[in-house]
């Protein structure tokens, strides 16, 4: 195989991370939307929700980027979400200007009902990878996050 061969080879590899790493992303997040069903929520209101419950209460704007969510979509999820009375907005005692986003006791029961049934799903999801593996796996991927954020600058 000659040099432009082997540029070639190489070139069309790194192109199939980028594709299977989409790839892989649309599959697990439609796959655990279709398992969240049963439950009556989705995967965007799951992440939403498991913030709340991990974190605390938080301004809507921290919410944002910790669920990697824009506003306009954030603020969709919330008001579904406080529709069904799994989370509450109230006054931010230090920003007049902003709201608090916490979970409620029912909000909470939701995420006491699918956190066992989401580990298992991504206990069978990692079968037959290691600890290193997966530890290596999340250290390129965030590797490739700081080399993107860092072209973006």
């Amino acid at each position: 195989m000659n040099e432009n061969e082997e540029r070639r080879v190489e070139a069309v590899l790194k192109d199939d991370i980028g594709f299977m790493a989409t790839t892989t992303a649309k599959m697990l997040k439609a796959f655990i939307s279709q398992e969240l069903k049963s439950y009556h929520i989705t995967s965007e209101q799951w992440t939403v929700l498991k913030q709340l419950s991990f974190v605390g209460d938080l301004n809507q704007k921290e919410l944002a980027i910790r669920t990697d969510k824009d506003q306009a979509t954030l603020t969709k999820i919330l008001d579904l979400l406080e529709q069904r009375n799994l989370l509450a907005r109230k006054a931010n005692p230090h920003d007049r200007r902003s709201y608090l986003v916490e979970i409620t006791e029912q909000g909470k029961q939701v995420v006491d009902e699918v956190l066992p049934f989401i580990e298992n799903l991504y206990q069978s999801i990692l079968a037959g990878i290691s600890e290193e593996q997966l530890h290596d796996f999340t250290c390129v991927l965030e590797q490739m996050k700081n080399n993107i954020e860092q072209m973006k600058s």
